[in-house]
């Protein structure tokens, strides 16, 4: 990759799980605050800028192209470009790869990406009969046709559904994302016990790590009144998602939630579905002459993958393969937790073909078992949290990833600049 752009600065805001802190911010509102952190912390003149690019995958009717509204609220130039990608879970890795291909053919120097998502905001969807009735209704012309348009409703046509949960649906294999984490546990033979130590390890490193995570958080000033207050009042600092005083006895109570039957996958071992955006500044060689920037790290180089939709769970062994790393030579190394089995069985299926993945170099903060998973936002945090990870360990090289609904992986290379 020629024209390698530079990670100057990176933020992000709590994470916090579904319905709690933050369920009154928009995604936009979300993105425009980690922005102006990142733009608060580098002191980089906005005008320089060349485009603003972020990922979402829920976008709200009201805020649609999210990343135009994040770059103009936080006061970049109405001249300066916008895009929104979407790549399900990578979405937010995306906004970096895409910035990557642009700086490649020389179309900018320097870019404000990243990733939103509320989660929590994520709409109800009525059903296709209920919209013709609805569009009868509406274009009804007096009370007798609207009487009229309304005594074809029937209870079914007025029970939404939520848009959230048919999101985890695929559409190419017929199942959920909760059931291809079930497959690979089978074909992996990865037991309950094995998810449920993993995802507590995911909580107990995210505790231990809670003042260096906050490195790379800035507070966020909510607006809702009625949401479940911060002990500093309306600003939220902190993730809210890792939990003390956890257990495997405590998990292995829980019940499976996408096979009932004979199923291992349960909320506990499963990422939370959780609100928040993560903002990083990337900037080119020449970028970081112009401002006279300090860089954190290289982006070496990144890789999207595809591979069977019902597996789409193993996507980052494919990513990582494509990157043609070296994993004995990367100091750290972050996945994406969607769910302990998947993490697990990436690890097993690395282990067999592209080189293993050691446990005390992998997710060494916690992930998103712990932390959270806003879909949009989690592929630009995981290499936020790897970046700053190197840097303050010392550590040089490493590999972010992340699996794709749909059937895909995304990956990434960064290096330390010394």
């Amino acid at each position: 990759m020629t024209n390698k752009l530079y990670i100057v600065e990176g933020q992000r805001t709590p994470f916090c799980k579904l319905g709690t802190s933050l369920t009154g911010e928009t995604a936009a509102a979300l993105g425009i605050s980690a922005a102006k952190h990142v733009l608060t912390e580098s002191g980089i003149d906005s005008s320089l800028i060349d485009e603003v690019i972020f990922g979402c995958v829920g976008q709200s009717a009201s805020e649609m192209n999210v990343a135009r509204i994040i770059g103009v609220r936080v006061g970049i130039p109405d001249h300066v470009p916008a895009v929104t990608v979407h790549r399900n879970c990578a979405s937010g890795l995306e906004s970096v790869s895409y910035a990557s291909a642009k700086a490649t053919e020389g179309k900018g120097s320097i870019f404000l990406t990243g990733g939103a998502e509320s989660m929590s905001q994520m709409p109800l969807i009525y059903p296709k009969s209920a919209a013709k009735k609805f569009t009868s209704l509406f274009k009804s012309k007096n009370i007798f046709q609207k009487l009229k348009a309304l005594h074809q409703f029937r209870v079914s046509d007025l029970i939404p559904q939520i848009s959230l949960r048919l999101g985890l649906d695929d559409p190419l294999s017929g199942i959920n994302m909760g059931q291809t984490a079930e497959l690979l546990a089978r074909e992996f033979g990865i037991s309950r016990k094995e998810q449920d130590i993993y995802a507590l390890l995911s909580h107990d490193k995210a505790l231990a790590s809670r003042a260096k995570l906050s490195e790379e958080i800035g507070a966020v000033y909510t607006t809702n009144n009625d949401c479940i207050a911060s002990p500093s009042g309306r600003f939220v600092s902190e993730d809210n998602g890792p939990r003390e005083n956890s257990t495997v006895e405590k998990l292995s109570r829980l019940k499976p939630v996408f096979d009932k039957r004979e199923g291992t996958v349960t909320a506990g071992n499963s990422s939370q579905i959780t609100d928040g955006a993560a903002a990083l500044l990337l900037m080119t060689e020449e970028g970081l002459n112009k401002t006279g920037a300090q860089p954190i790290a290289k982006i070496v180089d990144y890789a999207h993958s595809g591979c069977a939709p019902s597996k789409m769970g193993l996507g980052p062994v494919f990513a990582i393969d494509k990157l043609g790393v070296n994993l004995k030579h990367m100091d750290l190394i972050e996945i994406n937790e969607a769910f302990a089995a998947q993490v697990l069985a990436v690890q097993k299926m690395a282990k067999e073909s592209i080189g293993e993945i050691p446990d005390e170099k992998l997710n060494i903060n916690g992930g998103s078992i712990a932390l959270g998973h806003p879909v949009g936002a989690s592929g630009s945090r995981i290499i936020l949290t790897l970046a700053k990870s190197l840097k303050r360990n010392g550590l040089q090289r490493g590999v972010a990833a992340l699996c794709v609904g749909g059937g895909q992986g995304s990956a990434i290379h960064i290096e330390v600049c010394q």
